[in-house]
């Protein structure tokens, strides 16, 4: 069992998950499913995630993005308590350890700077990475699945609306013709292929933009002389 490797990312001791899925004798892609599965639960309460577990990025062999995360103490003890037999055993055994050691490291008193800055340059280049992988997060990130629900709920209310109606003559007419325009213009002005691409940190300006969005002037007339038909044809 290869040793836990434990760093400082933003004033936080964390490990990563690949260490521990090979601790734990996981497969990587299982262990995100897992710790996946923790945030969302996590995610219903006021409980920080990020006291927990840090979502990161790093470069595979191919140079492609691929998924990991930073487990805090606190991730490594929920981790822990999910893993039964003498493989959790070790790891608990092993995490603990990692973190108390560098926790020292950290607290020693100043006559140890020396050996805390060799300590820090030790670990210089993986903590840039971490950074690095925080810095792609933020401007990579696409908006997650509640959010496309809502997105989409939200367009689907609006050009509902500008139709007259789910029971109007325009709805039953030109509804794919309004709808189809507005993923249009939704696309068009995000530069975007498809609105899931959208990315997170725009994700209030694209509701902002739903809010906003009207059809073109022509289709106001069409979609209005459809409804006053319907209204002069009731009216006799």
């Amino acid at each position: 069992m290869n040793q836990l490797k434990v760093v400082s990312m933003n004033g936080q001791l964390v490990t990563d998950s690949r260490d521990v899925a090979e601790m734990i004798g996981k497969d990587h892609k299982h262990l995100l499913r897992n710790i996946r599965s923790y945030i969302d639960v996590l995610g219903k309460s006021k409980i920080g995630l990020t006291d927990f577990f840090i979502e990161g990025h790093y470069l595979d062999s191919q140079g492609k993005p691929r998924p990991r995360f930073f487990l805090t103490k606190k991730g490594c003890d929920m981790v822990a308590n999910k893993t039964t037999g003498e493989k959790g055993v070790l790891f608990t055994a092993e995490y603990v350890s990692r973190f108390e050691e560098m926790e020292k490291e950290l607290t020693k008193p100043t006559n140890n700077t020396k050996l805390l800055l060799e300590t820090a340059l030790k670990h210089e280049e993986k903590i840039e990475t971490i950074e690095s992988d925080v810095l792609y997060l933020k401007e990579t990130m696409r908006i997650d699945g509640a959010q496309e629900y809502a997105i989409k709920r939200k367009a689907n209310r609006v050009v509902v609306e500008s139709l007259g109606g789910k029971g109007s003559p325009a709805y039953k007419q030109m509804a794919f013709k309004v709808f189809s325009q507005f993923w249009r213009d939704f696309k068009n002005h995000f530069e975007i292929p498809r609105y899931g691409e959208l990315p997170k940190k725009r994700y209030e300006d694209g509701l902002r933009f739903i809010g906003m969005w009207q059809p073109t002037t022509t289709m106001k007339i069409d979609i209005d002389n459809l409804n006053h038909q319907q209204t002069i044809q009731d009216v006799m």
